[in-house]
């Protein structure tokens, strides 16, 4: 067996390895550094490691998440956890318990979203979506859940010299300092949501 091989083989067993031990609900939220070409600026702009966010929903059985990327889709759990850097990932989950109602509300909000394309340009619109904006909008619209504080673009760090080319580059002259954003950190600092498993 090539090196290559045997390395993909480890990062199979791993994974199956944290999806044995954590015992997955829908709705549960999983949170990663992506290897995205805007995830530095992200970090930085945020202070704050994790770029990337989804929510959990199970499919026979198996956990699949429900993320914004290219377009809104399901993706394996194990492979969106072998796309983030180093395969580390931290999973949080609504403090209080979820119904068999809240479950079949969050599955409907979801199905609203699915196919939309990704929003390179974060804008509060359902025309396009972002990753943490799609976690934000689902429990907001089917539990009247509001996961992390609504920021404007004005507020995060947007000195660092990566965030001023990544602002630059998507927007020119024009940033849009007043547009309402919510960002894979605030949505992960909400008091509403506790611990599930960290894979760090």
């Amino acid at each position: 067996m090539t090196r290559h091989a045997l390395l993909l083989v480890l990062l199979g067993f791993m994974a199956a390895s944290c999806q044995a031990s954590t015992h997955w609900h829908d709705g549960d939220l999983v949170f990663q550094t992506s290897r995205s070409a805007q995830s530095a600026a992200i970090q930085r702009a945020t202070h704050s490691p994790y770029s990337h966010v989804g929510i959990v929903f199970l499919r026979d059985g198996k956990p699949y998440v429900f993320e914004a990327i290219a377009t809104v889709r399901y993706t394996p759990l194990d492979a969106w956890i072998a796309r983030g850097d180093g395969g580390r990932y931290v999973a949080r989950r609504l403090s209080r318990p979820l119904t068999a109602a809240d479950d079949t509300k969050l599955r409907a909000a979801a199905r609203a979203y699915e196919g939309r394309d990704y929003d390179l340009y974060f804008e509060w619109s359902n025309d396009r979506i972002y990753c943490s904006e799609l976690v934000w909008k689902i429990y907001q619209q089917a539990l009247g859940v509001k996961l992390g504080k609504l920021q404007e673009l004005r507020e995060f760090d947007l000195s660092d010299p990566v965030v001023k080319a990544k602002l630059r580059e998507r927007y020119g002259d024009h940033v849009p300092l007043d547009e309402p954003v919510i960002s894979p950190a605030a949505v992960f600092s909400s008091p509403l949501l506790g611990p599930v498993e960290n894979h760090q």
